[in-house]
């Protein structure tokens, strides 16, 4: 295996339409935050890199919902994820944002490149075209029903219900997300990256030489390249993202997949100067953390797009995992379906790292893997408060209370004391072997294995007994185990970076470099540490029902909304809407219909006249806070007799996902008799 000067380590860019989930950070954040954090330990010069993708459709859908720009919404979201990070720890050297000036710079000058290469081709294919909106629809834009499900809300790339890939020709009924009109097909022209061509290289440098590969990785990049490349379109028509730097090309930007992973090369640009050697020096080895859904992007397009423009170094490794679900169902952002970074910090101030060890030991390396909030709890519970908290905690108070604080002197170690000491050494060996392959979850586990030995090492000693008779046997005991506790500091730095500084605290230590690691004097004898305090506390069920509750209600209102969410009725023409005569006019008075517990009697101005109307909204409104309230009313639909009373219209409601009801009124005052079009 080829040794390297440095390390570049890139995270997948989290998409600015969003804060950050448990998903995002077990798939990518945290174990590249851990082989950050232990290549610096090792003292290697090493390069962390991130930023928010904040270019393409979801983006601009965002924004159309909101009622504000596509930047004011990347600035939001931007902001949000960049401060999650920060308080949980993650430690990029640079965190970018695919909006900055250098990354527009950089992406439009490597298109340029291979443009210049002549290393695209052009082609003109039919695409989605909204007439009323007079715009060409990018997949996000378009819905219909799933051929595979027949969900009725599946966009043009893909089914959220049943997870397939979908093209937008695809759908069944598809309609502009604009104006909800079936669009028509138009011709437009754009430039591909002919993925052909390179084929014959990427089954050599990824088949071949990349064997060692996770096999989550290498198995999907064997499908693909097996399944025959095609030409992928790096240009699409919107207006959002970074304009096509050629002639010829108004109204289009590159595709959100092209530019995206530049964003890491832009990032290193402005972090530092000298970006090139970490870019284009072969003795830089650059490793992507990514989920599963973007490894074609990583190790396949990105690095054909590398090769073409022939200066830049390829992805040594790609160690992408695969997805976390949540109470065993597919975390989704758009059902709130998620355990958010920014609310977990609020819900659960100071514990950073009982996520992260949970996330770690439960990672889906290999396949997709469940988070629980119970098993959140017994992790913390059963395993850091309990094995890793017990031992420390021991190990200090016994200090505190047999030595007043210092370490007292070893004596002559027996046999099982040079054991447990030696097994520092072979457990640091395993540890290394682990992250040195992109085995977090094994490494963390033999990380824990140190503090197991720790506790299990003072449970057999029991110097509480000892020292009632060979106090000076227990001197040794205590030297031995504040010296495996010395090197927890080292050993679950990279891991649980919080944790770690707090036992420094402590010991009374400073940070060691990870070569310290394994030695067993690592503290000498009259060293004095702190007042021992608890390293982790106890979670309550208390804690847990809450969250699991949030959640509870979150499912309930998914299922409330699928139910209330009736499919559209058949198309009428417009000469048949044009008869309603709906207009703006105000409640005057208002009383509940006697023997009756849904009917309000409404007497209701409607700048024509003033009429009496019958509505089944009483459950919802008490009839003396809605006198004043504008409402619409339909005003030439047929009188009826409900309850004696003639009723001679009906005013307009919105239901929501729980039934409740709201008026459909101007959202500022406007004259009764006003017509609603």
């Amino acid at each position: 295996m080829k040794n390297f000067k440095r390390t570049l380590i890139t995270s997948a860019l989290p998409y600015a339409n969003g804060p950050v989930h448990i998903g995002h950070l077990a798939g990518v954040y945290v174990p590249a935050d851990i082989y950050a954090r232990y290549l610096r330990l090792k003292g290697e010069e090493v390069a962390f890199i991130g930023g928010s993708d904040e270019h393409g459709v979801p983006i601009t859908l965002k924004a159309k919902k909101e009622g504000i720009t596509p930047q004011d919404v990347v600035d939001k979201y931007h902001g949000m994820i960049k401060d999650s990070f920060e308080k949980f720890g993650i430690s990029f050297d640079v965190y970018s944002r695919t909006s900055a000036k250098v990354h527009h710079e950089t992406a439009s000058e490597i298109f340029k490149t291979l443009y210049d290469k002549g290393a695209f081709i052009e082609q003109t294919s039919e695409q989605f075209y909204d007439q009323e909106a007079k715009q060409f629809l990018a997949d996000r834009y378009i819905t219909g029903t799933c051929p595979r499900c027949n969900y009725e809300k599946a966009y043009g790339d893909q089914c959220e219900s049943c997870g397939s890939t979908l093209n937008a020709t695809d759908l069944i009924d598809p309609k502009s997300v604009l104006s909800g009109n079936k669009p028509l097909m138009k011709q437009t022209k754009h430039w591909f990256l002919p993925l052909d061509k390179y084929e014959p290289w990427l089954r050599e440098w990824i088949l071949e030489s990349h064997k060692e590969w996770k096999p989550n990785v290498y198995g999907q990049c064997k499908s693909w390249i097996d399944g025959g490349l095609n030409p992928r379109a790096v240009t699409r028509d919107l207006d959002w993202g970074i304009p096509v730097p050629v002639e010829g090309s108004e109204g289009k930007v590159l595709y959100v997949w092209f530019d995206a992973p530049i964003g890491y090369i832009s990032a290193t640009k402005e972090w530092t100067p000298d970006w090139e050697k970490w870019w284009k020096d072969p003795e830089t080895k650059l490793v992507h953390f990514i989920g599963k859904d973007n490894i074609v992007f990583h190790c396949i397009i990105f690095p054909t797009v590398l090769k073409a423009e022939g200066s830049y170094i390829l992805p040594e490794n790609v160690p992408a995992n695969e997805f976390l679900n949540l109470e065993g169902d597919k975390i989704s952002t758009s059902r709130n379906w998620a355990v958010w970074l920014h609310e977990y910090l609020i819900d659960f101030p100071g514990k950073e790292d009982v996520l992260k060890y949970t996330l770690t030991a439960n990672a889906p390396e290999t396949k997709d893997n469940d988070f629980t909030w119970k098993d959140f709890q017994t992790r913390n519970n059963s395993e850091l408060v309990a094995i890793f908290g017990n031992f420390v905690n021991r190990a200090l108070v016994l200090t505190d209370k047999y030595y007043n604080g210092k370490v007292p002197q070893r004596g002559e170690l027996t046999e099982y004391d040079q054991q447990t000491l030696s097994e520092i050494t072979n457990l640091k060996i395993e540890v290394e072997k682990s992250i040195d392959t992109y085995h977090f979850r094994e490494a963390l586990k033999n990380a824990m294995d140190m503090a197991r030995l720790g506790n299990k090492y003072l449970a057999d000693m029991e110097p509480w007994k000892v020292i009632k008779t060979d106090p000076q046997r227990v001197e040794t005991i205590m030297n031995t185990a504040l010296q495996i506790t010395a090197n927890l500091t080292i050993v679950f730095d990279p891991f649980l970076p919080f944790t770690a500084a707090k036992l420094r605290k402590f010991m009374n230590m400073k940070q060691l470099d990870w070569k310290e690691l394994g030695r067993t004097d690592l503290i000498t004898a009259g060293h004095t540490i702190n007042t021992p305090e608890l390293l982790f506390e106890k979670i309550e069920d208390e804690a847990i029902e809450a969250q699991v509750n949030k959640l509870l209600e979150t499912k309930k209102v998914n299922e409330l909304e699928t139910a209330n969410v009736s499919k559209a009725k058949d198309n009428i023409e417009y000469e048949d809407f044009a008869k309603l005569d709906i207009r703006i006019g105000t409640v005057i008075a208002a009383e509940k219909v006697a023997k009756t517990k849904k009917l309000l009697k409404l007497t209701i101005d409607t700048g024509i006249d003033t009429r009496t109307v019958v509505s089944g909204i009483a459950e919802y409104f008490e009839p003396e806070k809605i006198i004043g309230q504008q409402v619409s009313i339909l005003v030439n639909l047929a009188p009826k007799v409900l309850k004696g009373i003639e009723s001679q219209g009906m005013i307009l409601m919105g239901e929501n996902a729980d039934g409740s009801l709201i008026f459909i009124s101007p959202s500022t005052a406007i004259r009764n008799g006003s017509e609603v079009r």
